[in-house]
């Protein structure tokens, strides 16, 4: 059996804020987001990607597949956080 690996944030309440970066990021990405479910921005990367992606069980896709779906949407999330940490940094 597969393991399933905890979504939940480290920081409690924090997944409302992580949901309004998803969105706001992923929309200036060019990927058309509804901001009440940020969440389903996955389906628009994979469909652009060429990727099958389906609501339930995905087993039948590759691990590179799910890599493709997921690397442009954490990406750009990260990239986010760490220019509003620089500019936190530039502040002081």
């Amino acid at each position: 059996m597969a393991r399933r690996r905890s979504r939940t944030p480290v920081v409690p309440g924090a997944n409302q804020a992580l949901d309004r970066l998803k969105s706001e990021v992923m929309r200036r990405e060019g990927y058309a987001v509804d901001p009440n479910r940020p969440d389903l921005v996955k389906y628009e990367v994979a469909k652009t990607l060429g990727i099958p992606l389906s609501p339930g069980n995905n087993g039948q896709l590759s691990t590179e597949q799910a890599g493709k779906i997921g690397g442009p949407i954490g990406g750009s999330m990260v990239r986010e956080m760490i220019r509003l940490a620089q500019e936190q940094l530039a502040k002081r």
